[in-house]
């Protein structure tokens, strides 16, 4: 058996019926490069081929009244593809409104935690054809953020994909076994007993942390400060309605805005973000005089040694949006984002698991209970959460079908109803866009104007030259 760590666990105990905590995906597939054609059969024979290499996918949750730490994660022996593997076809005309209401009602429903934690939705009817006769398709996949964090959803991603549409499914990959009640329980109190030890390797880290930030807050070098974001309509309590909206950008503009200014793509991305917002807001007549403040996610996996399958530090932006020229506001970005780089790097990579794993869990639990319940619209800790996930620059294939477009999408919270995940892959640039039907019903405003922005920011280039 594999036991979740207090982190992975924290991904159960702060799920509620108005926040579903799972990470999803929606590809855009191209069915012509399928050898022998589109099925519906087929994609099932092809994903039941990969679940030996996806262990991810076989296991399920299991406990014990007599646990008195997190649960374990288990191999289902009894794992039906076809709950899993879902099938449905888009209502006329199938463009991409009708794909994003129906993507954001799936994204809405919680995933039953007595089966392994995943869904596939194959979707037909895109932009009104057959697939069968080599129509688009599109593929929504979801998966509980207790099982994958960014990187391993992206390792899942790997082995569900292939560089070739017609290549040989990966080597198996034992998964975590089975486990008795008592086994689950006698493994938990041993690692109840280890909580002192664990607590004494959070102080001195923690301890390091506050005393850095002192000082880096004394120095002017410090992140941006939580709790100083102005309020926005995502700041406030979400339903579990979800809305999703996407874009996709030429990576190589990207690259090319990133090399003439001399900063990082993420600067770029998070200025695109950024300008985005700012356009979104003023349309409305809600931009804050303040400038808006994210939470910018980072994996820690190569530098934990930390069990668990999520590893996430992080840090504060601000996203510079009371600038108003684009250019300006990519200098400033990358000027605070280098700041806040530095400060997050003098953090311990593993503290967040640290002090998570140091905590009971009916703790974890009451605490993760009483933050969302804090009065957050009017003192929000951020404004959204933004993620950037580099993908392979090369053609990805799945169940046979190229991968035209991946739009990734996080989850959101309580104060908290906006997360942007921006990918790239095979020259794209693909932006995942996700909020609460409640607080918005126009995302794809927010959306379009990311290709505004980028190409702004493009016409600068020749304007400098």
């Amino acid at each position: 058996m594999e036991r979740l760590s207090a982190f992975d666990a924290s991904m159960l105990y702060s799920e509620s019926s108005s926040v579903p905590l799972q990470v999803c995906s929606i590809s855009e597939l191209d069915t012509t490069t399928i050898p022998g054609g589109y099925s519906f059969e087929a994609m099932r024979e092809h994903l039941a081929s990969r679940l030996p290499a996806l262990p991810e996918l076989r296991a399920k949750l299991a406990n014990s009244q007599l646990n008195l730490d997190h649960p374990v994660w288990v191999e289902d022996p009894d794992l039906d593809l076809t709950y899993h593997l879902r099938r449905v076809c888009l209502p006329a005309p199938g463009g991409r409104t009708e794909l994003a209401d129906l993507c954001g009602r799936i994204a809405s429903s919680p995933l039953d935690r007595a089966k392994p934690l995943w869904e596939m939705w194959v979707i037909e009817g895109v932009d009104g054809t057959d697939p069968h006769d080599g129509g688009p398709l599109a593929l929504m996949l979801k998966v509980h953020h207790a099982a994958v964090d960014g990187v391993s959803a992206a390792h899942l991603i790997s082995k569900l994909c292939d560089l070739e549409p017609d290549a040989p499914p990966p080597d198996p990959v034992e998964g975590p076994g089975g486990a008795r009640p008592f086994e689950i329980a006698a493994g938990g109190l041993v690692r109840s007993l280890t909580r002192p030890l664990q607590l004494a390797r959070a102080v001195p880290a923690t301890m390091s942390t506050i005393v850095s930030t002192i000082t880096r807050a004394r120095s002017g070098t410090a992140m941006a400060a939580p709790f100083s974001a102005p309020s926005t309509v995502f700041n406030t309590e979400i339903t579990a309605e979800r809305i999703v909206a996407s874009a996709q950008l030429d990576l190589g503009d990207v690259k090319a805005v990133k090399n003439h200014f001399d900063v990082k793509v993420n600067d770029v991305v998070m200025t695109l973000c950024a300008g985005a917002l700012r356009r979104y807001l003023a349309k409305r007549g809600e931009l804050p005089d303040k400038p808006l403040l994210a939470v910018v996610p980072s994996s820690v996996h190569d530098q934990s040694d930390r069990p668990g399958r999520n590893q996430l530090s992080g840090f504060f932006c601000n996203l510079q949006t009371h600038i108003d020229d684009s250019v300006e506001r990519l200098r400033a970005i990358a000027e605070s984002s280098s700041r806040a780089k530095g400060h997050s790097a003098e953090i311990a990579p593993t503290l967040l698991s640290d002090v998570t794993q140091a905590l009971p869990p009916p703790m974890i639990g009451f605490a993760l209970e009483l933050l969302s319940h804090t009065p957050l619209k009017h003192t929000p800790i951020h404004n959204a959460v933004i993620s950037n996930v580099a993908g392979p620059d090369v053609p990805l294939y799945v169940m046979g079908a190229k991968i035209n477009a991946m739009y990734p999408f996080g989850p959101i919270f309580h104060g908290s109803g906006l997360n942007i995940t921006v990918m790239s892959l095979d020259g794209k640039l693909n932006v995942g866009i996700i909020s609460c039907r409640k607080l918005v019903n126009d995302l794809w405003d927010l959306a379009d104007g990311f290709g505004a922005e980028l190409a702004e920011l493009v016409d600068a280039i020749s304007t400098e030259r």
